[in-house]
């Protein structure tokens, strides 16, 4: 996409309130002086390394920062989206003529008004804009409506008249893989498992829940038309380029006939990759000549986005009598639901990482991504690595108890190491190639972290204690009578970035002049800020490499290229590494000059090393860039009388290849074990016959601080020579290996083999012994 000649807007205009980023601490300068015809300043504030307060953290803590749903413009309509109500049906006829004669209607759409293409898609373009003549799962978009306001909107929804033929839903993901009704298979091969001897198999099946990713901030934006045929759509996004790409089609617009600039964003973790309000307030904006507005409920919420992946996997390990694999085989089945989304590439995520950071010679897995007529999965933090990862550490607990092996020794034995293949064949390269173990062997990072995660201390045995401290809380449910306390570990396996030979890149435009006399940096990129704190990130970056104190940011848009998406844990490797760049270039640019002369300019785009497909009958390739460890111990309360689980303690050890902002790093860490938590003990969308039965938050429980313990920590820096600063992807790891930990430690605690998460109190009740 073309680089148009940009004037940095005022400080007034940066995201947020605008506010210039400023820091608690002023520390010494990385960087002697000051661009030429500057005044002398002193040293720069917020710079790689510390803390600097968020330049949008004073806004987000007294309530003026306005996030997307607080959009507001004159003249403005509301739009709202009538969905279907059954998981398959044929649409036999549609009549708004109802609707249309309420007060305050602008307009009714259906499928026959949509302007372009009539699919759009993520990966593939097979997702209506409008059901056509079919819907495909419960929730899919049949009409949209825009009125006066909101309240008449969903009225005008409820007033059309829907002749549906009702039909019978897939919604097995074992029957869809028996129909071949799936969007990707990919097998895993390695050696000749048949033929490999073990002293010892463990073979289980698990199950993983359909986990959503809860953002408080729901689905919501504006469109506006610009009056020249053209649309500027305001919203909350992870990837503002490839909601431009799918909408243009849609929209029977050239690309730069449709502005997108971010709105405030309340949470994401994948639920804002696919389009959701975008595209139909785009067209109702167009079609009434009046700004629009969308905000879902809650409820909406649950049915209008993506959620993770559910998987049934059956696992079989055969190990030596020493503990050390021999062979995996693997039957992965993810369900994808009714469209692509991400589907294809988090079966190849799932299919690679399905061992874990273990060495093994013999491998057979194989991996599917159904289509069902379930809700559409996609996107969420842990991308297809969470559901193996339980997998696989639940079977290294099993056969560490069959060998006697303390849980932590099996995994040492078999971690790997510097120059060791993974199951795809991919080389773990990424570490000082000289650095060696303590026994001479080459390093292995994930040993060294289990070392340091035995030396920490654990919590203290249980005594008596606060009843809100107990299993149940306030409920009062037991005094300690039938709680016994479990102790577990569970380790992750994460690539960082995109993988498979995607063009991964981002770009990022870096201005430097005179304001008043001082020097004033401004950053543009397209980056979603979702919370992750990348905002400052950029800033820190800026001030390392200029040496400046006052860096402004400009509004993320369209306007720049692209950044790619917030996720993957990339945007610190990937708009961190653009920004790094475009700085970088500007002081090249600014040596011999005075700034008084004029501002300094650079754009840069940055792109990671190459990576390859996996093949695609036996898996092999290097298909990631970047691969992150978290290891984790759980300490937990049960009551084995109830069912009830009480997590009193979380411990880990995380590599990040370099600490860029300690608080901010913590925060991703103890976020990313909060939603493993969920998904260990509390997180399911129930979903029957196609149908979700607990869209709200009464019913679908997230954790709260009163469940997340306190949290200890160690921050392992084994910089990633590839990387900028060394750094490697940390918000998903700590998703990965928590959820494993906590299920292994109420197995210690209970005795039960427990093999489906979230556990239940029922998982825990029912058949034990009175």
């Amino acid at each position: 996409m073309p680089e148009p000649a940009e004037t940095p807007r005022a400080a007034a205009d940066a995201p947020a309130t605008g506010a210039e980023s400023s820091s608690m601490e002023r520390p010494a300068s990385l960087r002697p002086g000051a661009p030429r015809g500057a005044a002398a300043p002193s040293a720069p504030r917020g710079v790689i390394g510390q803390s600097p307060i968020r330049p949008e953290a004073e806004a987000k803590v007294n309530g003026t920062f306005d996030y997307a749903s607080d959009l507001h413009f004159a003249n403005m309509l509301w739009g709202h989206t009538l969905r279907s109500p059954h998981p398959k049906a044929a649409i036999r006829s549609i009549d708004a003529t109802a609707a249309l004669a309420l007060p305050g209607v602008a307009a009714v759409l259906t499928a026959a008004d949509v302007p372009g293409k009539l699919h759009y898609g993520l990966i593939e373009a097979d997702q209506p804009v409008l059901a056509l003549d079919q819907v495909n799962y419960q929730g899919e978009p049949v009409a949209i409506v825009a009125a006066d306001t909101l309240d008449g909107a969903r009225r005008a929804a409820e007033a059309i008249e829907v002749d549906y033929e009702v039909l019978e839903p897939l919604c097995d993901p074992a029957d869809a893989v028996a129909a071949g009704s799936f969007f990707r298979y990919q097998p895993v091969r390695l050696g000749d498992p048949d033929t490999a001897g073990a002293a010892v198999i463990i073979a289980h099946e698990y199950v993983v829940g359909m986990q959503d990713q809860a953002p408080l901030g729901p689905e919501s934006g504006a469109a506006v038309p610009t009056g020249d045929g053209g649309v500027r759509l305001h919203v909350a996004t992870q990837w503002l380029h490839s909601d431009l790409e799918q909408l243009a089609p849609c929209l029977g617009l050239e690309p730069d006939r449709i502005h997108l600039e971010m709105a405030g964003i309340g949470g994401a973790f994948g639920a804002r990759e696919d389009l959701s309000v975008q595209v139909h307030m785009a067209m109702l904006a167009l079609a009434t000549g009046r700004p629009v507005k969308m905000m879902y409920d809650r409820a909406e919420s649950f049915l209008g986005h993506v959620h993770r992946h559910p998987a049934r996997m059956r696992y079989e390990h055969g190990a030596d009598e020493h503990g050390r694999l021999v062979y995996v085989k693997a039957s992965i089945v993810l369900d994808g639901g009714a469209y692509a989304s991400t589907t294809e590439a988090v079966v190849g995520n799932a299919a690679s990482l399905s061992v874990g950071p273990y060495e093994v010679e013999h491998v057979s897995i194989d991996a599917w991504g159904t289509r069902t007529n379930n809700p559409p999965c996609g996107a969420m933090r842990g991308f297809g690595g969470v559901q193996t990862c339980f997998a696989y550490e639940s079977q290294m607990d099993a056969l560490a108890e069959a060998l006697g092996l303390d849980p932590l020794e099996i995994r040492r034995r078999n971690a790997v190491a510097q120059g060791s293949k993974l199951i795809t064949g991919q080389v773990v390269d990424a570490y000082d190639p000289g650095r060696a173990g303590s026994d001479g062997t080459p390093f292995s990072p994930l040993k060294d972290m289990l070392d340091r995660l035995a030396a920490l201390p654990a919590p203290d045995a249980a005594t008596a204690r606060d009843i809100v401290d107990l299993p149940g809380g306030a409920g009062n449910t037991t005094h300690g009578e039938g709680v016994r306390r479990g102790v577990g570990y569970g380790v992750g396996l994460k690539n960082v970035c995109y993988s498979e030979g995607f063009d991964d890149y981002s770009t990022a435009r870096v201005r430097l002049e005179l304001v008043d006399g001082e020097p004033v940096a401004y950053v543009h990129t397209a980056a979603a800020e979702v919370g992750q704190g990348h905002w400052n990130l950029q800033t820190q970056i800026v001030r390392t490499e200029l040496g400046v104190d006052r860096v402004v940011l400009l509004p993320n848009d369209t306007k720049v290229g692209s950044a790619g998406s917030s996720s993957a844990s990339r945007q610190s490797y990937m708009t961190g590494g653009s920004v790094k760049a475009a700085a970088e270039a500007v002081r090249e640019l600014l040596a011999g000059r005075d700034l008084a002369d004029g501002p300094v300019e650079a754009t840069r785009v940055f792109r990671h090393r190459a990576t390859k497909p996996m093949d695609a009958v036996t898996g092999q390739g290097e298909s990631h860039v970047q691969l992150a460890l978290c290891v984790h111990r759980a300490t937990v309360d049960v009551d084995v009388e109830l069912g009830l689980v009480k997590v009193v303690d979380l411990t880990c050890v995380q590599d990040v290849g370099r600490i860029l902002n300690p608080v901010a790093l913590e925060g991703q860490i103890q976020g990313g074990t909060a939603q493993g938590l969920g998904l260990a003990l509390m997180e399911a969308l129930v979903v029957e016959e196609g149908l979700v039965k607990n869209a709200s938050f009464t019913d679908y429980l997230i954790p709260t601080f009163l469940d997340m313990p306190p949290m200890r920590m160690e921050i392992v820096e084994n910089a990633d020579p590839e990387a900028p600063y060394g750094l490697r992807g940390a918000g998903e790891p700590p998703t990965l290996s928590s959820t494993p930990a906590i299920v292994a430690a109420v197995r210690d605690a209970t005795g039960l083999a427990l093999t489906h998460v979230p556990v239940r109190p029922e998982h825990l009740t029912v058949g034990r012994p009175s």
